[in-house]
């Protein structure tokens, strides 16, 4: 049997974690599973997986600054749980702000292995990490093809099993017709980006009609609790209407529907591709995170789909370019111009077929299986 103490911060992350935890599973039913995650990570590993995502996930700079006291008691007693359970093996999955801590907080005393699930994008932000990553960790397993040669360098053993989301596309995807004119709006998973992004889409959603009189729209809410607040912003817009727009639950089928998107930066802009939605990439922070962002962030596009191309393929609308007219022209012209929309598709395809042919969770769990054994 083997005692794996895993970590997940952020609701894609408690998915990717979850799937490898079934894979584990099926490879050996004695594996044990504690630590941080979320409710698919429950569903998997029982009582010994705490769900923390309400807390942990925040985003922003200023956000992480205001939780400091939470985020330093969880860091004191995780380690204190590693400490004494002493697990065959640690498996941190993105998150880095918390994760790399604990990889570096326990390299000295853990005897067991350190595995890295779903690389942090230090390649955009801090490549230099990579050599403290490869002092402190065992095993590296990205999931974007680029990431690999990357990390290799640096002497860190490192796998790329393929991307989860090709799977996960592909067991969601739906035989529909896309729906005439249908806009989805995407404004993220967590409250903040709600809070910044719906408004702006409320609003250019008044100028898209001028263009396009038939136009309709049909928003995805990550919760029931986001679905409310939504609401409230859009009684407090003066556009009651927009309340029958807001689905829960749906955002798969969504993408699927949808002639065009607006999405919010993040793991749901690289479901979209794999979902062939053409869209329009949406960000907008804190004004301070964003200023300490563009200080430290080391490369040009912020979408993986526009990284992974080497090329704009995805229009990005980031802070101050991000405006309810400049949204509405982009959404207006995806929809009227046919020619754009299917090279868009094109493009998108060709990017997601660099990601694997599926099987990934399964693979990735065969080679932390390796490393234990090793």
């Amino acid at each position: 049997m083997s005692r794996v103490f895993i970590i997940a911060g952020e609701v894609s992350g408690d998915t990717h974690a979850a799937g490898l935890m079934r894979e584990l599973k099926s490879l050996d039913a004695a594996t044990a599973f504690a630590g941080l995650g979320g409710p698919r990570m429950r569903e998997v590993g029982g009582n010994g997986i705490e769900n923390w995502l309400e807390d942990s996930a925040v985003l922003g700079l200023w956000e992480v600054l205001k939780h400091y006291g939470y985020f330093k008691r969880k860091m004191n007693e995780t380690l204190a749980a590693i400490a004494q359970q002493r697990p065959d093996a640690v498996i941190l999955v993105d998150y880095p702000g918390f994760n790399l801590r604990v990889a570096k907080a326990i390299r000295k005393r853990f005897k067991g292995k350190i595995i890295y699930y779903i690389s942090p994008q230090v390649w955009a932000w801090k490549k230099g990490r990579i050599k403290t990553m490869a002092k402190v960790l065992d095993l590296m397993i990205c999931i974007f093809p680029f990431e690999k040669p990357l990390y290799e360098k640096s002497g860190l053993r490192t796998e790329f099993p393929g991307h989860p989301m090709v799977d996960r596309s592909k067991a969601l995807r739906k035989n529909w017709q896309r729906e005439h004119h249908l806009v989805g709006w995407f404004p993220g998973s967590r409250a903040n980006e709600v809070r910044k992004l719906f408004p702006t889409m409320l609003d250019a959603a008044r100028a898209i009609r001028l263009a396009v009189p038939d136009v309709r729209f049909a928003v995805a809410a990550a919760t029931e609790a986001l679905a409310g607040e939504m609401r409230e912003m859009a009684e407090k817009r003066g556009m009651p209407e927009a309340k029958q727009w807001i689905e829960t639950g749906t955002v798969y089928d969504l993408m699927q529907r949808a002639e065009v998107g607006a999405v919010a930066s993040g793991t749901a802009t690289l479901e979209a591709a794999c979902f062939g939605l053409p869209y329009v990439l949406v960000y907008h922070v804190n004004w301070l995170t964003y200023t300490v962002g563009k200080m430290v962030v080391r490369i040009k596009n912020l979408g993986i789909v526009n990284i992974l191309a080497g090329r704009d393929v995805v229009r990005e609308l980031i802070q101050h370019d991000l405006t309810a007219d400049s949204l509405a022209r982009e959404m207006a012209d995806l929809l009227l111009n046919d020619e754009r929309r299917r090279a868009l598709v094109d493009d998108l395809s060709g990017v997601v077929a660099t990601l694997g042919e599926g099987g990934s969770y399964a693979r990735a769990a065969q080679i932390v299986i390796e490393c234990l054994h090793a």
